[in-house]
């Protein structure tokens, strides 16, 4: 994710197809816009990071609350920067989130997991580095779910699909911290240097019987063949931050089915706290990227998210 030299705002990568009877209404009022499309709801938690309520359950994507400073912002990094979680943000965020799906292993992605992990009780969702990681820092391993891409999953009415992503490259076509883990670190990870990409996933997520389907990324690039198809009704698309990447956007609209709704994610300064309004990382182009969703796909609505706004299934605010 270094900006510039180094990471370049982290962003992973897409998941498969999940199509079903029962959804094919909702896509239908979701790309109407209809209000009310749908029981579940969607708090972004900043970053790549989401909340989705339906029926009395959470499950939370990539939830970094804590956004403690590293340099990033300022043009000081430091990758020793040490892990640390607030734990009253955490609480005060996510609620009791039964599902936790990690997208790959950067700190701004997987640092507040382990506190979530143990103190809610939830699944985790990730690849075997994201396993070993957690597993050093706590986590019962029992507790986490590896997957690798291409899986669909179903927790009770709750469906996951997994594909095989790709980490975003900043304009020296690298990243931060690449590299993964095939056994456990030889020490308890401590800095923010000590957990390495380890392959990056998507997920689309459908949410009880009337769904909708939402997209979630955590890094801006992204597996063409295996996304081809997915066609979700709402896609949390990561916001490049260079053009390292061919024609990012209209390959992955293309490969999506055009969606009805796109949401821009991970272009906030996410050493920001989340009590105050979102401020664009100044290397992301959030009004260019909008710009050409627009133009790659009239039809779909750009929604600009606000971290203190609940919205509902169709991406409006609810009241």
């Amino acid at each position: 994710m270094l900006r510039g030299a180094a990471l370049s705002a982290a962003t992973p990568l897409l998941p498969g197809t999940l199509p079903t009877a029962a959804a094919a209404p909702v896509a239908a009022a979701v790309r109407r816009g209809d209000a009310g499309a749908g029981a579940a709801t969607f708090r972004w938690l900043g970053t790549a990071g989401w909340r989705i309520d339906v029926a009395g359950r959470t499950v939370l994507f990539d939830p970094y609350v804590t956004r403690f400073p590293t340099g990033l912002f300022t043009g000081a990094f430091d990758p020793a920067t040490r892990l640390c979680t607030d734990e009253a943000a955490v609480r005060k965020r996510v609620g009791r989130p039964e599902l936790v799906l990690v997208s790959h292993s950067h700190w701004d992605h997987l640092a507040d997991v382990p506190y979530i992990a143990a103190s809610t009780g939830a699944r985790v969702v990730g690849t075997e580095t994201t396993y070993h990681l957690l597993v050093a820092l706590g986590v019962d391993p029992a507790r986490i779910s590896v997957v690798k891409g291409g899986e669909v999953l179903d927790f009770d009415g709750i469906v996951v699909e997994v594909v095989a992503s790709l980490h975003s490259r900043n304009k020296q076509h690298s990243y931060f911290a690449p590299g993964r883990l095939a056994g456990p670190p030889p020490a308890r990870p401590e800095t923010i240097g000590d957990l390495p990409e380890g392959d990056t996933l998507a997920y689309q997520v459908t949410v009880g019987d009337d769904g909708p389907s939402a997209f979630l990324m955590g890094a801006s690039d992204f597996g063409e063949r295996a996304a081809r198809g997915l066609r979700p009704d709402l896609a949390m698309v990561a916001v490049p931050t260079s053009t390292s990447t061919h024609r990012y956007v209209p390959r992955l609209l293309a490969a999506l089915g055009d969606p009805g709704v796109v949401v821009p994610v991970h272009w906030d300064d996410f050493e920001r706290p989340l009590d105050l309004p979102p401020r664009t990382d100044p290397s992301a182009d959030l009004d260019a990227f909008a710009a050409l969703v627009r133009r790659e796909s009239p039809a779909t609505r750009v929604v600009v998210p606000d971290y203190r706004t609940l919205y509902g299934a169709d991406m409006r605010p609810v009241s």
